[in-house]
């Protein structure tokens, strides 16, 4: 039976169907996303742009058509105790959120996964091992995404949808196999260096700086192990809603 998706990117996908384009063979070379510096006059990223008209014959994109709309995603690969906080501060702000699980993040933290689903918010595939998929072979690469699939559908009762590349790494038969395994690959359009615990942003230059990239069909990627995300995360929703976004 085909599972059929639907959901931010707007486009229907079967589980099993291939995109026209994978009728010729496909290029396994690594490449490193990154959403680039320069901007179009709605100020979104040129290279995240580039990136939605490559390669949405797999389903995979930077940004949302809606351009009114931001959405919040954050990479769950470890606790470092902020989640919590931040899951208190989407409650309060009533925001939903996408949260991409790693499979150690899974078997770890079934709690805060259950309060993620509880409190209505999505979950992604961010790799059973966070490993590079351009660096497996296609079943290994297949397995990276449906072994943390069926773990989470069978432990959670949840079928997730949403697939995040490990490392920030992909190639078109990576995009091509996480399509096959019925998902839609999300990137970002915006992030910043937050991840690394001993040397957090300050909180007011982190703030200032993700209202000032903001923009329409914003994709925005947040490390919930950042204790400055935490701090900042209710301000930031404010500010961005108070500039006329959607989260």
């Amino acid at each position: 039976m085909k599972r059929w998706l639907t959901g931010t990117a707007g486009v229907v996908l079967a589980a099993g169907m291939l995109p026209q384009t994978a009728v010729c063979a496909v290029s396994n070379a690594v490449i490193g996303y990154g959403q680039g510096t320069a901007v179009d006059a709605e100020n979104r990223p040129l290279d995240a742009l580039a990136f939605d008209r490559q390669y949405a014959a797999y389903g995979a994109y930077a940004t949302t058509p809606d351009r009114t709309r931001i959405i919040l995603t954050f990479d769950q690969g470890y606790e470092n105790g902020y989640t919590g906080q931040i899951l208190d501060t989407l409650r309060e702000k009533h925001v939903s959120a996408i949260f991409f699980l790693t499979g150690d993040y899974a078997k770890r933290e079934a709690d805060l996964v259950q309060r993620m689903i509880a409190e209505g918010h999505m979950l992604g595939n961010h790799g059973m091992t966070h490993a590079s998929l351009p660096q497996l072979t296609a079943a290994e690469a297949e397995a990276e995404i449906m072994d943390l699939h069926r773990y989470v559908l069978d432990t959670y009762g949840y079928e997730m949808q949403y697939f995040r590349c490990p490392c920030g790494e992909y190639s078109e038969a990576a995009l091509e196999t996480a399509s096959t395994c019925g998902y839609r690959t999300l990137f970002w359009s915006d992030a910043y260096v937050d991840w690394k615990t001993d040397a957090q942003p300050d909180p007011a230059e982190a703030l200032e700086r993700l209202v000032s990239h903001a923009h329409g069909g914003e994709i925005l990627l947040l490390h919930s192990v950042s204790s400055t995300n935490a701090a900042i995360l209710g301000d930031l929703i404010d500010q961005l809603r108070a500039a006329g976004y959607t989260l």
